[in-house]
């Protein structure tokens, strides 16, 4: 790989993964690994899903790309289904390559339709990889609900409390990641969450839900959100929602579609809306639907929460937490994370190392025999590392 710039600050372990299927990837020396993040997050159906890989070729061999002035019928079905599970119906779609992208034009039409020009979001909310995301040392107001997890009324949170009382009326939209957190798998409280969608739409701002990481049943229903008890105004969706291929959605609810009407919105981007993307996007959502995989991710959630809950010592597991099929697991510190993140790799499992923390999102297919296969290897590995101690 010496021609390719390594800038995703992840060191490359695997360097050259000749096939895949399901939950594993092969190498080529004929390797297996079980790959417990879905990629990035995105083979929400496994790797080589066949349903979806046929879908591709049909698709392909009639057309991939549309330009600005033609299109195909496709777009229309997929954005139905699309509305239908975000419960948005009468709303319309924009269909993308990435989160990022989708996040990044549903904050310039909140912006656009409000005439307001600051974004809410809480403090460790990741919001894509555009600047207009990462710089927020202007036009940004961020909540640190760390203080909330302590509070004694977490479960009421009084909407008279001086940290909310502290958020300005000038914010054009909030944007609401509910559970990621950068990748560190933390929840912020119901009832927080409830008083800031309230704060922000009494004073004409719009609520944007991000669902790249946690939609498509992530969580144990189709988009995190749903755990809430809100209805936004606008949903992000992209990783999962693609299978692997580079797609994303932008949803709007019927509301703001009617702002767009009275005050038209310009925006156009090379593989905006093209028929490849939304038919993938449909297909995924139909095999979703059609195998009970939401039911199944919050049931299968239950029981490898269960597990990976028994791992916890307070010696080199100091932590779990997750909901549906999205864990986190704090260890000791990130020289142990290290060692136990490469031991795995030679063992063939595959989670996401964020030092003293390991992220786990197998897709929504793993089976529950091969989450033991990785309970045992991975308590093997924990018991070496005490009785080395």
């Amino acid at each position: 790989m010496k021609n390719v710039l390594n800038c995703s600050g992840h060191a490359l372990k695997i360097p050259n993964i000749v096939n895949s299927e399901g939950v594993y990837l092969f190498d080529d020396n004929g390797k297996q690994y079980m790959d417990l993040e879905s990629g990035v997050w995105c083979t929400a159906l496994g790797h080589k899903n066949p349903r979806i890989n046929k879908i591709i070729g049909k698709q392909i061999n009639s057309t991939m790309h549309a330009g600005f002035c033609y299109s195909n019928n496709i777009l229309d079905e997929s954005a139905k289904s699309v509305l239908s599970i975000t419960n948005l119906q009468d709303g319309k779609c924009v269909f993308l390559c990435s989160g990022s992208e989708a996040i990044d034009i549903l904050r310039q039409i909140s912006r656009h339709v409000t005439g307001k020009d600051k974004t809410l979001a809480l403090h460790d909310a990741y919001l894509g990889s555009f600047s207009s995301a990462i710089n927020r040392n202007e036009g940004w107001h961020i909540f640190n609900w760390q203080k909330c997890k302590t509070c004694p009324q977490v479960n009421e949170c009084d909407p008279a409390c001086v940290e909310l009382q502290g958020i300005a009326d000038d914010m054009a939209e909030f944007v609401f990641e509910p559970g990621s957190a950068s990748g560190y798998v933390r929840f912020p409280p119901r009832a927080l969450i409830q008083n800031l969608v309230k704060l922000v739409r009494n004073n004409g701002g719009k609520i944007i839900v991000n669902e790249v990481t946690t939609g498509i049943g992530r969580t144990g229903k189709w988009f995190g959100y749903q755990h809430y008890g809100i209805e936004p105004d606008m949903v992000a969706i992209g990783k999962g929602v693609g299978n692997g291929y580079p797609v994303s959605v932008a949803v709007l609810s019927s509301a703001l579609v009617k702002d767009l009407e009275d005050k038209p919105f310009k925006y156009g981007q090379s593989h905006q809306n093209d028929p490849l993307g939304a038919a993938i996007v449909n297909e995924v959502i139909q095999v979703i639907d059609d195998d009970n995989l939401i039911g199944e991710a919050e049931r299968k959630g239950e029981v490898f929460l269960s597990q990976l809950e028994k791992l916890v010592d307070d010696e080199i597991v100091l932590g779990v937490r997750g909901r549906g099929l999205m864990f986190g697991v704090d260890l000791l510190n990130a020289k142990i994370g290290d060692e136990i993140f490469d031991e795995l790799i030679e063992k063939g499992f595959i989670v996401c190392n964020r030092g003293a923390l390991f992220r786990i999102d197998p897709p929504l297919t793993i089976a529950e025999a091969e989450f033991a296969e990785f309970i045992d290897a991975f308590t093997s590995i924990i018991a070496s590392k005490k009785n080395a101690r």
